[in-house]
């Protein structure tokens, strides 16, 4: 991952989970290092079942 590109977080605003992508999402199987951008546009909050518009930067 280059320095210009951060690794940043996506709160779930409904739910309040949060996406790591340091951290993946075991639940959807994600794994680590995958950025918010490059999750599918199909994603879903895996407690909620939100959409990826619905989350914003923390």
């Amino acid at each position: 991952m280059s320095e210009g590109s951060k690794m940043w977080q996506c709160q779930m605003q409904s739910c309040g989970y949060i996406y790591n992508s340091e951290k993946g999402c075991k639940k959807s199987k994600i794994p680590k290092d995958v950025p918010f951008e490059e999750l599918p546009d199909d994603w879903r909050c895996p407690l909620c079942g939100a959409g990826k518009k619905m989350f914003k930067p923390v």
